[in-house]
């Protein structure tokens, strides 16, 4: 991410989601959990916030963007999308919830590292409790639209500018909502 940064805006999208989503469960820590992980070419589990410990306040916040930032500059380049992503799924499982969302941030990046759509797309839809999705917020050329045509329809999102990133998690939990009613 640290190195097509500068073409996409990709590592500032990500850590402004990021922090979007830490403000956004700011004060419902009591009736949403949530844990915030991250990936690179060094691991596919990089814990940036934990179910048990939510940033109270700006400055930890700001931390866990500047341990994002830091990581994504000195980390090895490679990609490990799918395990932390199949990860994701198994482990939010194991704590009880009457929903499980895993929102997958992603470059759009994966045919570099020899990544197949139809892959991520069984892992995306491996576990039936829960609701899988991908977020593209980065694209070399048409990389992010070519992607999103090959994942199951509803499943993956295009967010080049972070402001739209809100409106696609409300798309996303009123879609999943809806069709559990």
């Amino acid at each position: 991410m640290y190195r097509f940064n500068g073409v996409d805006g990709r590592l500032e999208r990500s850590m402004e989601a990021v922090c979007m989503v830490m403000e956004a469960f700011e004060n419902y820590e009591e009736k949403f959990k949530y844990d915030i992980a991250g990936h690179s070419g060094d691991d596919y589990n990089i814990a940036l916030v934990s179910i048990n410990k939510i940033p109270k306040n700006n400055k930890q916040r700001l931390e866990i963007l500047k341990t994002m930032h830091a990581h994504s500059q000195f980390c090895m380049s490679g990609d490990h999308t799918l395990m932390g992503t199949e990860h994701a799924i198994k482990e939010i499982v194991k704590e009880e919830a009457d929903e499980y969302f895993v929102i997958v941030l992603s470059d759009a990046n994966l045919s570099r590292y020899g990544i197949k759509p139809a892959t991520f797309a069984q892992i995306l839809t491996s576990d039936p409790q829960v609701n899988a999705f991908a977020i593209f917020i980065g694209s070399l050329g048409d990389q992010a639209t070519r992607l999103q045509k090959t994942l199951p329809a509803g499943r993956s999102f295009i967010a080049m500018d972070t402001k739209d990133i809100p409106q696609i998690l409300q798309q996303i939990f009123t879609s999943t909502m809806l069709s559990t009613v």
